[in-house]
């Protein structure tokens, strides 16, 4: 009786002081930061207040006929069967309020779907469970993936400001310029959706959807997948960050020089502390979440690393399953995903990690030859 009169009185102090028992309680949209979230925003509350005054007067004349007709007042009941003058304007009438309705709403879209003279174009495309950019004017891209700890997710540390909600890597775009975007996907429908810009786009395999935007204000904006795309589908968040033009251009060269570093870096001779140093870097990003931090991997969907014949056994093999994937499982393939030095560190890693110690190496050279002989 004492638990269940506990619950009760939690109960009721709820709903006697809403403001204890909820965090946010938003009645509205908001308006956003683009030109196209505000139209939105626009013919939303335009929508609103025509229904507004349909549901005003339609139940304010219900209301008033049941109250001055009613049978204490010993009203009769009209005996008629058909009145051309009513079905005329109760056809007519909702006619007009839908074409009034229609014509913002139809200039909405199609500004919306407008994607040309665009300034900047950014090809987005979805992964199990990160998004990849790629600057098309630029020849550069990088991959996004959720930076918020692991011990966050399981509980062993507070959550931060923007659980879930934080990535390594945010799409940086120019204030003021018109960006279209392409999206696309390599494994499942994803989708890519930003609140703040009024842009909620289907990310589909073996199609190209195009959408756009324009933002006025600069800042860092927040989003999510909203497909299910999988197990991981709360893991995979949209960040975007709105700069100046003059704070974009700097970026934009100093990301081309990364992208000429990197590609020089196959090159390199590596030594096995820095692709061990390099590689762990790559598997906490790419591989932890499926196997695990500690190779232990999650069976039967995610086998272990950790004493593994593939990590431990054929050299070729190992490399192929990384590169290629493996049909008809969860394991993707990477080859288009990471680098070559990443590849090379993150196959080193393995191979030499949780007490697999081959003591062997793969160099970035031989993955790029292995690539080429594909």
């Amino acid at each position: 009786m004492r638990v269940h009169a506990k619950r009760a009185g939690a109960l009721l102090g709820g709903l006697m002081f809403p403001a204890w028992s909820m965090a946010d309680w938003t009645l509205n949209m908001t308006p956003g930061v683009t030109g196209t979230s505000n139209r939105v925003f626009d013919l939303h509350m335009t929508i609103l207040w025509i229904c507004v005054v349909i549901g005003v007067v339609v139940f304010g004349v219900m209301f008033w006929s049941i109250f001055a007709h009613r049978k204490s007042r010993g009203a009769k009941p009209a005996n008629f069967h058909e009145n051309t003058l009513v079905e005329i304007l109760w056809t007519i009438i909702p006619f007009v309020i839908l074409v009034i309705m229609a014509i913002p709403a139809t200039a909405t879209l199609v500004d919306m779907y407008d994607t040309t003279e665009s300034e900047v174009d950014i090809k987005v495309t979805g992964y199990q469970w990160k998004w990849q950019y790629e600057y098309l004017n630029e020849d550069f891209g990088y991959f996004s993936n959720l930076s918020t700890p692991r011990e966050q997710i399981e509980n062993r540390q507070a959550k931060g400001e923007n659980y879930l909600l934080e990535v390594d890597n945010p799409l940086v775009i120019p204030v003021g310029k018109k960006v279209r975007l392409l999206l696309t996907a390599n494994d499942v429908i994803h989708s890519w959706w930003v609140p703040d810009f009024g842009v909620k786009k289907d990310a589909i395999p073996g199609f190209i959807n195009e959408t756009w935007t324009r933002v006025d204000k600069p800042g860092t904006y927040r989003g999510q997948c909203t497909e299910l795309c999988g197990k991981d589908h709360g893991f995979m968040p949209v960040v975007v960050k709105a700069v100046p033009q003059e704070e974009y251009s700097a970026w934009v060269a100093e990301q081309k020089a990364v992208a000429e570093q990197e590609r020089e870096l196959t090159q390199k001779d590596w030594t096995m502390a820095e692709l061990m140093e390099r590689g762990e870097k790559a598997y906490q990003t790419a591989c932890a979440a499926c196997h695990q931090a500690d190779g232990s991997g999650a069976p039967p969907a995610f086998p272990a690393l950790k004493g593994s014949q593939i990590a431990t056994g054929d050299m070729a093999a190992h490399i192929d399953i990384v590169v290629n994937g493996k049909s008809g499982t969860a394991m993707q393939a990477f080859g288009n995903q990471l680098s070559e030095v990443d590849l090379a560190a993150v196959i080193t890693y393995e191979r030499n990690a949780w007490g697999n110690s081959t003591g062997e190496m793969v160099t970035p050279k031989e993955i790029f030859d292995y690539r080429n002989q594909q």
